[in-house]
């Protein structure tokens, strides 16, 4: 079924009798040539588009919950192309191009809004880092615009310009940046894949891989066991658990970040602000919510919660850059578990056993980059060679002495 005015306006006369649901719930089969594990928006765009664009078929995700459970249905919506690094920002450029095309690629609507993104800048330092970092964006074809002062504040008039610690001196402003609704975008790729035969398993959890003579041969789940020519791994802050079941360790760490709404408010953010000079992003709903993160928890956790101290944290942060905001309640918080790797930098890349594929490490930058990392991941399951904007994003980059580090911190997983 298509989805479309004309389609809404028949249901609505006839009752809305006539809608399918968006995908199938099949039973397991016994064997795949692909089985991508983990059901979150980077797994379910690498089967839509091994169906779509490289033209394979016994494909099967397996998700131990349900679709937009995870990682995906629990993050602050933003995407965007602003980084500085050539390891990067190719790829999320990519990214952002998939995004423009994706509800139109799905016929789903993914409430794509590119309302703008801008980095708040409050030294004259920052200015020339940002500065730098508009010239990368520009040079990959992002666009970038150095705002001073006074731009700013025809933007946002209500931020505190003349806080005594933190100055506002400008920004740096990324148009093409946005938000996109998280949860649909699991269940349009969802709904796109199945459409091309793709078997979409939920509470279906994997507990093991059966390994011969150095070559992955399937996976033991919940549901049975289920052979497969290859496996691909895309299950965010559980990586680390599910490689060792492979007796593969990773270098990353699992951290809990939280997320927060607020209570519903009159339109008043015009996109997405960053704060420049404390961890704080802010932007505002369709529904009216003010929707924001800042710092991950910083301990190690599997657990999708998290602790009052960095809900303080982040709310003085969003205090100090708009003041306005104060009696806003609080509406709900979540968390998400993050795979923090030890340069901030993803991994799209075969393992040391045949046949066994890992996407994971996102860190911040998960949601934003689903698009690009479904089809670059999905290349390297089709072909063995990885996608040209992803070629950096190796496993062995650390031994090799390639790592991308984007915030200069060094092997700090939890500052990433």
């Amino acid at each position: 079924m298509r989805y479309s005015a004309f389609r809404i306006m028949k249901e609505a006369l006839t009752g809305h009798r006539g809608w399918k649901p968006a995908w199938r719930d099949v039973a397991p089969q016994p064997a795949y040539d692909f089985v991508i594990i983990g059901g979150g928006g980077h797994g379910l765009a690498t089967a839509h588009y091994l169906a779509k664009v490289f033209g394979k078929a016994k494909i099967a995700v397996l998700e131990k919950g349900y679709i937009g459970g995870g990682s995906v249905g629990r993050n602050t919506t933003i995407v965007r192309a602003n980084y500085l690094l050539p390891g990067n920002e190719p790829f999320y450029e990519f990214a952002m191009q998939l995004w423009e095309g994706l509800e139109q690629d799905l016929n789903y609507n993914a409430m794509v809004s590119q309302r703008g993104i801008m980095n708040l800048i409050h030294t004259d330092g920052q200015r020339d880092a940002f500065r730098r970092r508009g010239n990368s964006m520009m040079l990959n074809g992002a666009g970038a615009e150095l705002l001073d002062r006074e731009a700013v504040r025809r933007e946002a008039p209500f931020l505190d310009f003349d806080n005594a610690r933190f100055p506002i001196k400008g920004a740096l402003m990324h148009r093409r940046g946005g938000t996109v609704r998280h949860d649909a975008v699991a269940w349009g790729y969802a709904r796109a894949a199945d459409q091309r035969g793709v078997d979409i398993i939920q509470n279906c959890e994997v507990t093991g891989f059966r390994i011969e003579q150095g070559r992955v041969q399937g996976v033991e789940t919940t549901r049975g066991y289920i052979g497969a020519k290859k496996v691909g791994l895309t299950v965010a802050g559980a990586s680390g658990k599910l490689m060792a079941m492979a007796g593969q360790r990773l270098p990353i760490e699992s951290h809990v970040l939280q997320a927060y709404v607020s209570e519903a408010l009159k339109p008043v953010l015009p996109g997405v602000i960053t704060f420049g000079a404390g961890h704080f992003y802010v932007s505002q709903s369709d529904k009216g919510g003010l929707v924001f993160g800042g710092d991950i928890d910083g301990y190690n956790s599997y657990a999708s919660r998290g602790n009052l101290p960095v809900i303080e944290d982040v709310c003085e942060g969003g205090m100090a850059l708009m003041p306005i905001i104060g009696r806003a309640r609080l509406l709900r918080v979540w968390g998400g578990i993050m795979d923090m790797s030890m340069d901030g930098s993803p991994f799209i890349d075969r393992t040391a056993i045949d046949g066994l594929y890992f996407n994971g490490g996102w860190c911040y930058g998960g949601f934003k980059a689903t698009p690009a990392s479904g089809y670059a991941f999905a290349q390297l399951l089709a072909t063995d060679t990885p996608h040209e904007t992803a070629t950096a994003y190796r496993l062995d980059r650390f031994r090799a002495g390639r790592a991308i580090d984007e915030k200069g911190v060094g092997p700090r997983p939890n500052l990433h």
